[in-house]
């Protein structure tokens, strides 16, 4: 019995050693695992045995032979395998990547966040607030009663009767701000937010739009504290070159009030589409804080005064990089978004 173990053990350590693929290594299992088998028909014949003790010793000895090469072969054969897998799969670090087509960071934002930086540069607070507003923040508080024109010239949206809405502007912070400075600290705050007004969206209008509005409230403010304050942002904004000038106008809740505009960075006071011919491109409404809206948020106006101004951050932009459909803002188009990406001031 000995010789015929040490036979069958040799004869599975050539087969095995002779597989060059795991098909044929599976098949061999068959053949001798298998339930016609050889090693399965010898362990059957252990009750025929007449020392079924060593006939069972033998019969695990062939099994053990056959199982720890079965093993050491399927292992030489996996690596072999994905040896030969890795080689076909193998990246040519050297070639040139895959372009990916990505966006850009939303233009709006950055020019938002670039203002933020020039206010916080010069001392100012970023001040947020909500977007549903009480109607005696949005109008009243600013010098705008109810039955006042200016109201019908907001076109607003109402939630609830005329006493909740949707804020037309984004001076209601203002307003907030000033009644938590409880009547004496001196104020420097912008705020950048959403507003919404009853508008048909084409082109240059849109019901929603986002405001950049700031407020200065300190003692002894003048006209001129805004203009300096206006230089540095039209500077920064539109180059070292850019002039400014102010024009009168009207607000309710300034005065005196100005329209603030800069020289035209496209023809430099020749006169081309953008400035209309005239040289000069209006980019915001500002002036002095009504001694009336001071009044109202706990500020004695013989004592402290200030100054406000207001931008649109769409007309910003549209100015800075060229882009003449305010509704790009708002669009996912990736191939009109890359466009704006890191561009320069025209």
């Amino acid at each position: 019995m000995k010789e015929k173990v040490e036979s069958i053990c040799n004869e599975i350590k050539e087969k095995i050693s002779n597989i060059s693929n795991i098909q044929d290594l599976n098949n061999i299992k068959t053949q001798y695992m298998g339930k016609k088998g050889i090693i399965t028909e010898l362990q059957n014949g252990i009750k025929d045995a007449s020392d079924k003790k060593e006939y069972g010793m033998n019969v695990n000895t062939i099994r053990t032979c056959f199982n720890d090469n079965y093993e050491n072969k399927l292992k030489e054969l996996n690596e072999k395998e994905l040896n030969k897998k890795l080689e076909s799969e193998k990246v040519d670090i050297s070639l040139p990547a895959t372009k990916i087509n990505t966006g850009a960071p939303n233009i709006l934002e950055s020019l938002i966040e670039e203002v933020e930086e020039l206010f916080m540069s010069m001392g100012y607070d970023v001040v947020d607030g909500p977007e549903i507003e009480e109607d005696k923040f949005n109008f009243e508080m600013l010098n705008i009663p109810k039955g006042h024109p200016a109201r019908d010239a907001q076109d607003t949206f109402y939630i609830e009767d005329e006493s909740i809405l949707l804020r037309s502007q984004t001076s209601p912070v203002q307003a907030r701000t000033m009644l938590k400075g409880n009547g004496n600290t001196p104020i420097r705050m912008i705020c950048p937010g959403k507003t919404y007004r009853r508008d048909d969206d084409d082109a240059t209008h849109s019901h929603q739009f986002m405001q950049i509005e700031g407020l200065l409230v300190d003692k002894n403010i003048s006209l001129s504290d805004l203009k300096g304050t206006f230089d540095t942002i039209a500077k920064k904004l539109f180059g070292e070159n850019c002039e400014t000038r102010f024009r009168p106008s009207y607000y309710q809740f300034t005065e005196p009030s100005v329209e603030t505009d800069i020289s035209c960075f496209n023809c430099h006071g020749k006169g081309c589409n953008i400035c209309k011919n005239t040289g000069w491109i209006t980019v915001s409404g500002a002036g002095m804080v009504h001694p009336n809206v001071l009044r109202n948020c706990g500020y004695d106006p013989e004592v402290w005064s200030g100054f406000a101004f207001g931008f649109g951050a769409e007309r910003l932009a549209m100015l800075k990089y060229g882009i003449n459909d305010i509704r790009t803002f708002y669009q996912t188009d990736i191939r009109e978004l890359k466009n704006f990406d890191r561009k320069e001031t025209k």
